[in-house]
């Protein structure tokens, strides 16, 4: 399976750093993720390439236009006969949990529109009906942070991406929706700290057996 991201926005250079490192980059060499960035200004028509203009009604800012967003997503969907599902990053979105991302992992194509301004002309949530989607409960200065968030997400469970696929079963917010166990490593002992002598018996049914009670401490604690 491989799934293809194309991110609309207005500052593409912001990737370019993000897109030649760590796993990512490991995962679109192997041709198991691929990145497309567009410039939605690229699909202005004014001659100044304006894609923001003052909102009816009065207030602060200015607001993202229909027009250059509209040209821009269609233009990305008639590139393939997969047209993707168009995710508009927003703090009004639904939160990006585990959940979602999964449901986004089964999708061969997202296109992640990426806000600035105080927002979109509310035209292009009805017309183009995305699925809205915030990071959390806060304002980034636009989607393109956001944006590399879910991608780093979402390629964690695109197979073959992680050297072992375990991982991704095993790890906090997991289906099982436990916090993971705590893991060490070499030294056994650091600054009088040690790893549990569990850890080190080689008996793998109480191994397990300390990770699951770890696991539900951990979560109880984060519940609380």
């Amino acid at each position: 399976m491989r799934v293809r991201f194309d991110v609309l926005t207005l500052f593409p250079e912001m990737f370019s750093g993000y897109l030649t490192q760590s796993i990512l980059k490991l995962a679109i060499d192997r041709g198991l993720v691929s990145i497309h960035l567009r410039n939605i200004r690229d699909w202005s028509a004014s001659k100044h390439k304006s894609v923001d203009d003052r909102p009816f009604g009065g207030g602060p800012g200015m607001v993202f236009m229909c027009e250059p967003v509209f040209a821009c997503v269609e233009a990305a969907r008639a590139e393939t006969t997969e047209p993707g599902q168009l995710i508009m990053l927003t703090p009004a979105g639904e939160r990006l949990t585990q959940k979602v991302v999964a449901e986004l992992a089964a999708q061969p194509r997202l296109l992640l529109l990426c806000g600035r301004y105080e927002g979109f002309d509310d035209r292009i949530r009805e017309g183009l009906k995305p699925r809205e989607i915030s990071i959390g409960d806060y304002v980034c200065n636009g989607g393109e942070v956001p944006a590399m968030v879910l991608i780093d997400t979402v390629i964690r469970l695109v197979p073959g991406v992680l050297g072992d696929d375990q991982s991704a079963v095993d790890e906090s917010h997991s289906e099982s929706g436990r916090i993971e166990y705590p893991q060490y490593t070499r030294p056994r002992e650091f600054r009088g700290m040690t790893v549990p002598e569990v850890l080190l018996n080689g008996n793998h049914e109480a191994i397990a057996d300390w990770r699951r009670k770890q696991s539900e401490l951990r979560s109880n604690r984060e519940n609380k």
